[in-house]
């Protein structure tokens, strides 16, 4: 178990910390903003946003394994089992236990799963468009996050 973080003195004078101030929050709220721009865009594929991230990775990538899954898009089983759940529910993937470890349980798109993909094609520039930001700038953001969460993970 690792050991809390010791924040340093305050001086006397100094003000409390601002919300508006801190970096966490930006990217939180607009991690809230972007939720909300992407929602009437999925609507139309009758995606959730997670559900999204889902089918794009199992677009990229086939089959994958629910770890594999949940470890791409950082979420832990909780989350991702009822998600996954209700994509199969509504007909976008199949999930079936792996034959050769039976512990394992592998994702793939459905035949209605693999004909989103064309419908989704143009999703990401849209959402570059609402951004405001030209793709190198898009792109220069991204990598920017990148590395400022690795940075953060150690």
């Amino acid at each position: 178990m690792t050991q809390p973080e010791k924040l340093p003195p305050v001086e006397g004078d100094e003000p409390a910390p601002r919300l508006d101030d801190q970096l966490c929050f930006a990217l939180h709220a607009a991690s809230h903003a972007f939720h909300r721009a992407y929602k009437p865009v999925l609507d139309a594929l009758h995606l959730t946003y997670p559900q999204y991230l889902v089918m794009l990775l199992l677009w990229q990538h086939g089959t994958m394994g629910v770890k594999a899954l949940g470890e791409k898009l950082f979420l832990d089983s909780g989350t991702l089992s009822p998600l996954l759940k209700r994509l199969e529910q509504a007909g976008h993937v199949i999930r079936q236990r792996d034959p050769g470890d039976e512990r394992q349980v592998k994702v793939s798109l459905s035949d209605t799963g693999d004909a989103m993909r064309g419908q989704a094609a143009g999703i990401m520039a849209t959402m570059v468009s609402k951004t405001g930001c030209s793709i190198p700038q898009a792109e220069a953001l991204r990598d920017q996050l990148k590395a400022l969460r690795q940075r953060l993970e150690g």
